[in-house]
């Protein structure tokens, strides 16, 4: 069996002496494996650079087994985003998370057109691509069927003044609610926010960075939790590198 699809780079890790196993994130067949022969060639190494956009013919016999890809070269984010190390450390983070919570041969299309949209998005300032980062994974949560409801306070039904989010439940705590247990409840940063107009253009780094602490709370709780605190690091050196931004 064969099929043709457009995939982004997940990784590509050396199989014997001149191959490599391609994880592929693939629109329509979902993160997808295969042994790419030439991998390591200087024809293929800069094709199969973790975000990159290309085009993939796979083939097996059966669909259970590796198969052999072919490559067809497309958009190469990672060499864009070389000067660009807070936009590679998000791209980085992006693939790995996708590489450790994507269910094999699973389709997720729109979730593939919305992490293609975030790649396109990383050679501009993290203002820009940084709350839409926060939103991926939110979408990415809502996608694995654990989605956060942010929208209406889950004790009272109100929908102004939600500035915490619930660590048990993921829904949102209003101000009033929140406040005799806001020790035990996670900031809700003002462009998540139901009432947040977003062309007041008042997003800063500080938000950023509880946006990510907010969904990576639930990306390890529900979606890696059998891997330990240290599974995701190409995602805890993006989150410190912000840190150090906001720090300079």
């Amino acid at each position: 069996m064969h099929w043709l699809d457009n995939g982004i780079v997940l990784s590509a890790r050396k199989y014997g002496e001149t191959s490599v196993v391609l994880q592929a994130f693939t629109r329509d067949h979902g993160r997808y494996a295969g042994m790419v022969r030439g991998g390591v060639g200087k024809r293929l190494r800069g094709v199969l650079q973790p975000g990159n956009v290309i085009g993939v013919k796979w083939q097996g016999r059966l669909a259970e087994q590796l198969g052999t890809y072919t490559i067809e070269a497309g958009t190469s984010s990672g060499a864009l985003l070389f000067d660009l190390p807070l936009s590679l450390a998000a791209c980085s983070s992006v693939m790995a998370i996708l590489e450790k919570t994507l269910p094999e041969k699973e389709p997720h299309a729109a979730l593939y057109d919305a992490t293609e949209f975030l790649i396109e998005t990383f050679g501009d300032d993290i203002l820009h691509w940084g709350p839409l980062l926060v939103k991926w994974e939110l979408g990415l949560l809502q996608e694995m069927g654990y989605g956060l409801d942010l929208e209406t306070c889950v004790a009272t039904g109100e929908r102004e003044r939600l500035i915490y989010v619930s660590p048990k439940s993921g829904c949102a705590v209003s101000e009033a609610a929140g406040g005799p247990y806001k020790e035990k409840l996670l900031p809700l940063p003002p462009f998540l926010r139901f009432e947040h107009n977003p062309e007041t253009n008042d997003i800063d780094l500080q938000q950023i960075e509880e946006g990510l602490r907010l969904t990576g709370y639930f990306i390890r709780r529900n979606l890696i939790s059998q891997y330990g605190e240290e599974s995701l690091p190409a995602r805890e050196r993006l989150i410190h590198k912000i840190q150090s931004k906001i720090s300079d």
